[in-house]
Order: structure tokens, then C-alpha cells, then sequence
């Protein structure tokens, strides 16, 4: 019999199955159109932060105006070397590391509360002395992994509350709590919403959605009451340029970038607001740089790019082998179409400011490796594919 037969056999009998992963199947190449998207976005994020940062990094770093690119370029070649080494693994390996991955994200993240560095009145970063990290980015992969194993050992089970609702309650709040100690709410944000996607499709019944939304409706209103800071976001979100020196200067700032690339933008390099108007604007506010020096066509072109990118990740999820692998793609494709539609969305000003960054663009290589290796996840999971499909 043809090997491609046998392994279209083998994917057959086993897609969709339960946890129990068959690492001796043979493997094939690691999808071409993820790969080449990722490469393609990953090196014009790479240009916009040379665009972006080098007035702040020549005002900042003492002359050194390419201070932020050459960073950022370092980690991303590093990061496609992880990207390409994490697609080798089997999904099996990831399978087995779920659950330790899980414990050192949380681990981490009450460690940070003890020893991280303070910046922006956070708690967030673990200073490593060549770079910081934030243990919430490894706790966004950790709970996709951990929580995608605890429901293909539930099966059946997940309908019910002590098996499908109760444990993974308990890993969220605990993570909550200690996200919100930091504070981190975009954070909370992103993970409760991969989280409850998971179980959406690993089989929740809709009634447990409706009540966790009520749920989640009174935990907004808490934190609306608790956090000042969460108050004084929502007030320059609804009228920005009520305080427009002071809690409404960012999105202010951030308007008049968008507002003033126009159509074509003023051209790659040429931004105003980068000139130490804006801030943030290498980091969570790049977007803001991209629609002012490329303009309308050139921001939608990008968005395209994105959306193809999210369309894959989860055309790769839906065509998975087995479906523990099918829910690590759900996770890692709605994080990241999370984080990419928020990002938007606050330098829009759709969406009170959160703080988040835009995937493959915004400065950051810690975060920058991990997207990287979640992405090289993804073309592991694409690996198993059988080539009729």
C-alpha cells in the first residue's frame, strides 16, 4: 500500500481522537502559507519599529537612534530559529509539558509580584539583566496547552459542572487574581476569552456561557468601582479630549497620527506624532505610526495580511489529526486574533485603552520569541496534515 494511503488511514482512525497522541506517524512539511505570512508581517513590524523608534531611541539612548531596531531585529531572528525548532517538536511533547508548563506560568506570575520591576504603575516584568519578561505572555500559551489536555481528558464529562465548569474556574481565578494584583486587565481579558473559547468548543453547554457572563458583567463593575485607573481609562474612552493633557493625551495623540496619514500616508519614515508626541508609539501604539505614515491603503493592507494569517491558523486547527491538537490551534488562533483586534481597537479608540501589544510589530522580544514559538506550535500541528487535505 502507498505511504500516503497509510498515513491517510492512520489520520482517519485517529482524528478527532482522544488524548492519546502517536508520535511514530509520519510527519510532513510545515505549511507554506503560515510560514510565509508570518515571515512577511514579522519584517515589516521589524521596519515600522525602526520607523517608529528612532527619534525617541536618538533622545532617549544618547545618540543611539537605532537603539530599539537592533534589539528588535536580534529577537526576531532568534525567534524564527525558535519558530522553526518548536514546529520539529511533536505535538505529543507538547501534550506531556502541558501541565508543567502550566505550574511555572503560575509560579512566575506570583513571582513577579515579589521580585518584578515596576513600570507604568505595573507590576509586570521579571528583569532578566539583557531584557525583561512577562510571565503573562507564557501564561496565555500555558493555559491554551493545559486547558486543551484537561478537556480531552474530560470528554464526555466536559457537559457537566465538576468535570467541564469547576477546574478550569479555579485555574482562571487564581490566574485572575494574580493578574489583577500586578494590575494586568488586558491580560485578564485575553486569557478568559481564549480560555471560555476553549470550552465553547470542547463541548460547554451555552447556559454556563450566559451565567459566566453575568458573571464576568459583575466583575467589570467591581473593577470599575476597586481600580481607579480602570475608571479614569473609561472616562478618557468615552471623551478623550475632556483631559486631553493628561488622561485622554494618548488616544489624542493617537487619533491625530491615524487622522493625519490620510489616504496614502506621509510616507514611510515621515510620521510627526513618532517625535516624541506619541507614546508608546514603538510599542502598543505602532499601529498608530503605520496608518500615519502608510496611510489608509497601506493599514488595510496590513490588516489583510492579518486576517489571512488568523484564516490559516485556523483553516490548520479545523484540518488537525487528533483534537488535542485542534484545540491548541483554536487557543493560539484566537489569542492572537484577540490581541491583533484590541490592539486596533484601542488605538481607534473603539475600546477603553488596555495596554496590548500588536503581534509580530509592537517592541518586545521576550513577547516577540514567545508569539514566534506559538506560531512554530502551529506548524507542527500542520505537519500531521495528510497531503489529500
Amino acid at each position: 500500500m502507498p505511504a500516503n494511503s497509510q498515513n491517510a488511514i492512520s489520520y482517519e482512525s485517529t482524528r478527532l481522537a482522544d488524548y492519546r497522541y502517536d508520535d511514530s506517524i509520519d510527519r510532513g512539511s510545515a505549511d507554506v502559507p503560515l510560514t510565509l505570512l508570518t515571515l512577511l508581517l514579522l519584517t515589516i513590524g521589524v521596519v515600522m519599529v525602526l520607523s517608529a523608534s528612532y527619534a525617541r531611541a536618538y533622545y532617549t539612548m544618547e545618540g543611539n537612534a537605532t537603539y530599539y531596531f537592533v534589539r528588535q531585529a536580534l529577537f526576531a531572528l532568534c525567534g524564527v530559529g525558535v519558530m522553526f525548532v518548536c514546529s520539529r517538536f511533536p505535538m505529543g511533547f507538547y501534550r506531556r509539558a502541558s501541565g508543567m508548563l502550566m505550574l511555572i506560568s503560575i509560579v512566575l506570575l506570583a513571582l513577579v509580584l515579589v521580585i518584578g520591576t515596576v513600570g507604568n504603575n505595573a507590576r509586570r516584568w521579571i528583569n532578566l539583566g539583557f531584557t525583561t519578561f512577562q510571565p503573562s505572555e507564557l501564561t496565555k500559551i500555558g493555559v491554551v496547552m493545559y486547558f486543551s489536555l484537561m478537556i480531552c481528558r474530560a470528554k464526555d464529562q466536559m457537559k457537566t459542572f465538576r468535570y467541564g465548569i469547576l477546574p478550569f474556574a479555579g485555574i482562571l481565578g487564581v490566574i485572575c487574581v494574580l493578574l489583577a494584583l500586578e494590575p494586568h486587565m488586558s491580560a485578564i481579558i485575553i486569557i478568559v476569552a481564549v480560555g471560555l473559547v476553549l470550552l465553547f468548543v470542547g463541548g460547554v453547554q451555552l447556559r454556563w456561557f450566559i451565567g459566566g457572563g453575568l458573571g464576568l458583567a459583575a466583575l467589570m463593575g467591581f473593577a470599575y468601582a476597586a481600580f481607579g485607573y480602570v475608571r479614569d481609562r473609561i472616562t478618557a474612552w468615552q471623551n478623550p479630549f475632556l483631559d486631553a493633557s493628561d488622561t485622554g493625551y494618548q488616544i489624542v495623540q493617537s487619533l491625530y497620527s491615524i487622522g493625519s496619514g490620510g489616504l496614502l500616508g506621509l510616507g514611510l519614515g515621515n510620521s510627526r506624532q513618532k517625535y516624541l508626541y506619541l507614546p508608546e508609539e514603538h510599542n502598543d501604539y505602532i499601529f498608530s505610526i503605520v496608518c500615519e505614515e502608510l496611510g489608509f491603503i497601506g493599514a488595510i493592507l496590513i490588516l489583510a495580511l492579518f486576517a489571512l494569517l488568523i484564516v490559516r491558523g485556523y483553516w490548520i486547527a479545523m484540518h488537525a489529526r487528533d483534537k488535542y491538537s485542534l484545540l491548541v490551534g483554536v487557543g493560539i488562533t484566537t489569542q492572537l486574533a484577540l490581541q491583533v483586534l484590541m490592539n486596533i481597537a484601542v488605538c481607534t479608540n473603539s475600546i477603553p485603552c488596555t495596554g496590548i501589544s500588536l503581534p509580530l510589530f509592537s517592541y518586545g522580544g521576550t513577547a516577540l520569541l514567545l508569539q514566534l514559538a506559538e506560531i512554530g506550535i502551529l506548524l507542527s500541528i500542520s505537519r500531521d496534515i495528510p497531503e489529500k487535505t
